[in-house]
């Protein structure tokens, strides 16, 4: 059945806000002099844990502890080095490959939609996108699949006519469970045998153009295993 539509995760996958996430958290413990632990620091789900995160920042720094004030440097100095945050390297060309050949575009994100749509307004490439289906929108976070099966729904495709590309193994699982042929790009966080549950696994966007890639999906079947591409 013929590929008609591509389905992107956003952080970590479009953008790399994964790792300015994990610098601004950094940022924040030295303000107190202390150093973050990032052992266990990305969640085995896609939903919010900054409260918790908090959480554990008060427990280190004891009596005095402002949380409105840690809150607002840690966003402050998100905010300063997202200002030069793009497209993860060669995913522009993806997209652009892909609105050559006709295929739509669509966002499946844990993450708000505020948040999706504002990164992608700052670096010009919201109207590539004919539809976001985001985290608020949904009862469930990945691996839950409910933004997936909310992003089909909104394209009015059945799953066999959709491909996702994912960063997390929680993602490739939401994917899968909504019926979706998956690409991996795995995250720096996360080690690579996590993703056998793929039907591709890539280094990254520029290492193949995305004809390959879906050259290589399009005759996959939900369970047959990863292709390692180049």
């Amino acid at each position: 059945m013929a590929i008609e539509a591509l389905i992107f995760d956003f952080d970590g996958l479009l953008m790399d806000t994964e790792t300015t996430l994990l610098d601004s958290w950094r940022y924040e413990w030295r303000q107190h002099g202390l150093e973050l632990d990032e052992s266990g620091f990305f969640a085995e789900h896609g939903g919010d844990v900054n409260e918790l995160r908090y959480a554990e920042l008060a427990r280190a720094v004891g009596a005095g502890y402002d949380r409105a004030a840690s809150h607002a440097r840690r966003m402050a100095y998100r905010e300063r080095v997202h200002a030069g945050l793009g497209l993860a390297t060669g995913i522009g060309a993806w997209l652009r490959e892909a609105e050559r050949q006709g295929l739509r575009l669509a966002v499946a994100s844990s993450s708000p939609a505020w948040w999706v749509r504002a990164n992608l307004a700052r670096t010009g490439d919201l109207t590539r996108f004919e539809l976001l289906a985001c985290g608020d929108e949904v009862a469930a976070p990945k691996p839950d699949p409910a933004v997936y099966r909310l992003a089909l729904e909104r394209l009015g495709l059945a799953p066999e006519r959709a491909v996702a590309f994912e960063d997390s193994p929680h993602g490739v699982t939401a994917a899968r469970a909504a019926g979706l042929r998956c690409v991996a790009i795995p995250n720096p966080f996360t080690p690579g045998s996590r993703y056998a549950h793929a039907d591709a696994v890539l280094p990254s966007a520029a290492t193949t153009i995305l004809s390959e890639v879906l050259a290589r999906v399009a005759g996959a079947r939900i369970g047959s295993g990863p292709t390692n591409a180049p």
